[in-house]
């Protein structure tokens, strides 16, 4: 078989199995995103690329190129072992065990979140505020894979930035990227709510944290629930901010007058994000929408 009729086959195996996940998700109750046929078309498509990309180091332009070359039996052995895999609910990104984010190929592998869509909009936003700043000093709280961190040593001009994680097993697989990557980056591995950087040492600080509250795990699809860590995604609805309200908190002492605090949030509670905020003496806060006209991100000046 070529290389071209494999990746067709490839695009139909992957259509089908994103069509039987949104319907296994649709009679479950969750709230999966809805999924035309058009969206079908291209995650797999997408998907399809991410695969050749990672066993055989080809882009869109060597598929083209290689089109007519006969698939080894090597190559069709890995096919059938991702494929494999993924029917059985793995996640694509742990199943090749790296992802994209921000034009950075990343290491992901279960007990580390999978960076999504809407934090490259986060990184989108640090970077266009802070245009033609430099020397910033940097710190990403939960950092995970590294993803925000990784980003923002990458396109910000020169920055000084500090990552930091609860989980040794999250950090292992930041510092892993940023030696891949070469960025120099300081991890830390503590404990937000006992952890405190020093007075006056920052000029940004940026989140992800757990933010899905438990009464919404019911609607979640399985390949989520099964297979990323509990702990990088929920919060107790009894205390959805919590996370917030310490970082915000750590953010009145070591953010620099008119430094920046910035947030990616659950929509849900996006009107309380702003009320502590600005009970906690922020300036300026706002809520921006994603791509999907979600409220998602709150960022806020220290006064």
């Amino acid at each position: 078989m070529t290389v071209s009729d494999r990746y067709r086959r490839l695009r139909t195996e992957l259509r089908g199995l994103l069509g039987k996940r949104a319907k296994e998700a649709a009679k479950g109750g969750q709230s999966a995103p809805v999924r035309d046929a058009e969206s079908l078309d291209y995650e797999a498509t997408e998907m399809a690329r991410l695969i050749f990309y990672a066993l055989k180091g080809w882009n869109t332009t060597d598929l083209v190129i290689h089109a007519a070359d006969e698939v080894s039996d090597f190559t069709e052995g890995r096919i059938s072992e991702v494929l494999g895999r993924m029917k059985k609910g793995e996640p694509i990104q742990y199943v090749l065990g790296e992802c994209r984010f921000y034009g950075l190929t990343l290491a992901v592998r279960p007990g580390v979140l999978i960076p999504r869509q809407e934090t490259e909009e986060l990184v989108e936003i640090i970077v266009d505020a802070n245009t033609g700043r430099r020397d910033l000093r940097v710190l990403d709280v939960g950092t995970g894979s590294g993803a925000i961190a990784l980003a923002l040593a990458r396109n910000l001009e020169f920055p000084d930035v500090t990552a930091l994680d609860v989980s040794r097993e999250a950090l292992s697989v930041a510092e892993e990227n940023a030696r891949r990557l070469r960025a120099d980056i300081r991890f830390i591995e503590a404990d937000i709510f006992t952890w405190q950087p020093a007075e006056g040492s920052l000029d940004i600080i940026v989140s992800n944290p757990p933010y899905v509250m438990e009464s919404e795990e019911k609607g979640m699809e399985a390949h989520v629930l099964d297979w990323e860590p509990r702990q990088a995604l929920f919060v107790p609805d009894s205390d959805p901010l919590r996370y917030y309200r310490r970082i915000a908190e750590i953010g009145t002492k070591a953010l620099v007058p008119g430094g920046r605090i910035y947030f990616e949030i659950n929509p849900l509670c996006a009107d309380g994000m702003v009320a502590m905020m600005e009970k906690a003496g922020y300036t300026g806060v706002e809520v921006e929408k994603d791509i999907c006209g979600k409220r998602r991100f709150v960022l806020g000046i220290r006064n």
